[in-house]
């Protein structure tokens, strides 16, 4: 399950960003962790379609 944070970073280049944390699963342990990252509003839905 994946969660996006509401919050939109802006640059003055006109493009808005958007961090989004994913909960991912360690194959080794089976424990989760959180994977954060900035991306593009526009590949918000790319960013959590990876496995």
């Amino acid at each position: 399950m994946a969660k996006k944070v509401v919050a939109t970073l802006k640059q003055s280049t006109g493009q808005e960003f958007a961090k989004v944390i994913k909960m991912v699963r360690s194959s080794k342990t089976g424990a989760y962790t959180f994977k954060e990252s900035i991306v593009p509003t526009a590949e918000v839905n790319d960013f959590l379609a990876k496995k």
